[in-house]
């Protein structure tokens, strides 16, 4: 008999790490000596006290076998940076490293789904578009409590789970099934997905002409912020400029829901499509410097009409990306509330494998809002539902036929 589930002590902000980010750790040789760690010149950290631990560990520790030198050092750098109660610093050994820079891109047998953490409970950040986990009925912010796989002999909690080792449980070859247990929102008790894994591929760009009332509607669906996704944002502005003086055309649908972000870079391509000047978004960095970033004045859609479809899996670049556009009174934004990532990280890798993604920066939106732990909140809220008709996508044809008639 399964467990209630309460909600009340989740949180529904989600702390959350990509399933594939660049993190790590750092290999060094231990010395003996008492250290000094200094972090200002008023501030000194005595370390004398760490080797004391190592060397009691070492003499005493009744497993001599478990006294992996290497795994120990891994182990106290992951404290050290998780001391700093920032989910987006992280350090991962050699493995885990290699796990988490798997190119989404690529393919992979695995469900499709972006994993993270709400209230560090192991949660779907999204499901990737097309796959086993979508087609399954998982949806963003789904709580993942237990995996379990026959085959492999997975049958276990996910408290305290790492991100490397769901997502090693979570994967495996096409053809096999998992079974997560999940809890969401609105539903009393956790219940019972079985998927079955498939090679993952993951697309950038989604585009349609829709038709409405007898009006064309440029639709695009972002997945992810990607090098693929340039081209294919060209070739599909070419198709709209040849359409927008059309009688029949209405406009554009711009969706972003579930794209949990990708290059920076990307997101201000995109916003100077429609913004023909201005600051698209300003990276205030952790030494008090800002870079700021600006529409390329080249728009070729700066007067078509938009509208933004974002949802809780919209995060990141595709959060500023939605911001700059109503910050700029550009579009109307349409669906749930986003994500809320508003950090930069600088990934570095070292030569043993390991690595380091340091928070180094925040964004901040055009009129000077974080949209950190906050997200985008949209102009018209509208929930999706557990049906076949897209509410969100309704919406958004709605508002553009209005638009067009004046309304």
């Amino acid at each position: 008999m399964k467990k209630k589930f309460n909600w009340r002590k989740v949180e529904y902000w989600f702390l959350t790490l990509a399933l594939v980010v660049l993190a790590g750790g750092v290999g060094f040789r231990i010395g003996w000596q008492k250290r000094e760690a200094s972090f200002s010149p008023q501030e000194k950290v005595d370390l004398s006290l760490f080797w004391h631990v190592w060397e009691e560990l070492e003499r005493k520790y009744l497993d001599k076998k478990a006294l992996d030198s290497q795994k120990m050092v891994y182990g106290a750098i992951s404290g050290m940076v998780s001391a700093l109660g920032d989910p987006y610093t992280s350090f991962f050994p050699p493995q885990d490293n290699k796990v988490n820079k798997e190119d989404l891109t690529g393919e992979f047998g695995g469900v499709g789904i972006q994993l993270g953490y709400k209230n560090n409970i192991l949660a779907v950040i999204s499901p990737l578009d097309g796959t086993p986990a979508q087609r399954a009925g998982v949806q963003a912010g789904d709580l993942i409590l237990h995996i379990k796989d026959e085959k492999k002999g997975i049958d276990r909690d996910t408290t305290d789970i790492s991100l490397p080792e769901a997502v090693k449980l979570i994967r495996g070859p096409k053809g096999t099934v998992v079974t997560l247990t999940l809890a969401r929102e609105g539903k009393k008790e956790p219940f019972d997905v079985s998927i079955t894994r498939d090679i993952i591929t993951i697309p950038s760009v989604k585009t349609e002409w829709m038709t409405q009332d007898n009006r064309k509607i440029a639709y695009i669906h972002l997945l992810q912020f990607s090098e693929v996704m340039y081209k294919e944002w060209r070739k599909w502005v070419d198709q709209v400029v040849r359409e927008k003086n059309n009688p029949q055309f209405a406009g554009v649908i711009l969706d972003l829901r579930n794209n949990p972000g990708g290059f920076l870079d990307g997101a201000v391509f995109v916003a100077s499509e429609f913004i023909k000047k201005g600051v698209v978004v300003v990276q205030e960095n952790s030494d008090g410097t800002r870079q700021v970033y600006k529409a390329s004045g080249k728009g070729r859609l700066l007067n078509v009409p938009l509208v933004v479809l974002v949802n809780h899996g919209s995060a990141s670049a595709s959060e500023i990306l939605a911001g700059a556009l109503h910050d700029y009174g550009r579009a109307k934004i349409i669906g749930e509330r986003t994500f809320g990532k508003g950090t930069v990280q600088e990934p570095e890798d070292f030569p043993d494998g390991s690595g380091l993604h340091i928070t180094v920066a925040r964004w901040l939106l055009p009129k000077g809002k974080s949209i950190n732990k906050e997200g985008i909140t949209p102009d018209f809220e509208v929930k999706e539902e557990e049906e076949e008709k897209d509410l969100i996508l309704e919406k958004g044809k709605e508002l553009l036929l209005n638009f067009n008639d004046g309304k």
